[in-house]
């Protein structure tokens, strides 16, 4: 595929990307090749690419679209790809991701302006990392946040609370009750890498 038709190639907006959360809420969180292989055998609908570089990315979101699968990429994890705006413009122009996930502030705004879903990243270690996300979140305009770990259904309860953004509960999600309580929180959808959990 020439990188002309995969720019072209449609891509999942927001609205389609929590629209098929509401219907399959979890995720497929996929860190290497033998994950990817199992995730295009399995029913779920959207994975977070999670590895990669920039000599195969554009294969593994080859691989995945073709498998009828919403993607999004953690631009934070590529190798050979520093965290600029750059990096996300090219994501956005070489492959036909829909969307990308990062810590960075920077890159959530930078995939907006490219047309992709941002999936804006937080490690909720502490009280203060808490309390810095709603300002953090109000600046950069995600169109959804990642919380880690995700096995917190107060803490989901509370952010419900501060923040209008979906949440997607993610990180140590490793059973059904932990995809239940994240859901009975107010978590939009949950993460994981666990293959038990995807196939749920």
């Amino acid at each position: 595929m020439t990188t002309t038709e995969r720019a072209v190639a449609p891509r999942a907006g927001a609205e389609a990307v929590l629209d098929a959360l509401r219907d399959d809420p979890v995720i497929a969180s996929i860190k290497d090749a033998s994950a990817l292989d199992e995730v295009l055998a399995s029913d779920r609908g959207v994975v977070f690419v999670l590895f990669g570089s920039v000599l195969d990315i554009a294969d593994i979101v080859d691989r995945a679209k073709d498998a009828g699968k919403t993607v999004l990429v953690d631009v934070d994890l590529l190798d050979g790809l520093a965290a600029r705006d750059v990096v996300v413009t090219w994501l956005a122009e070489h492959t036909r991701a829909d969307g990308v996930l990062s810590t960075k502030s920077n890159l959530v705004r930078a995939a907006k302006r490219a047309g992709l879903v941002a999936v804006q990243r937080f490690f909720l270690v502490d009280s203060f990392s808490y309390h810095q996300l709603p300002r953090v979140v109000e600046q950069a305009g995600p169109d959804a946040i990642e919380i880690l770990p995700g096995c917190m259904p107060r803490v989901i309860t509370w952010l419900r609370d501060d923040t209008s953004v979906p949440i997607i509960a993610g990180g140590l999600v490793c059973d059904k009750a932990d995809v239940m309580a994240a859901l009975g929180a107010g978590a939009v959808a949950v993460a994981s890498s666990n293959h038990d959990v995807w196939g749920m």
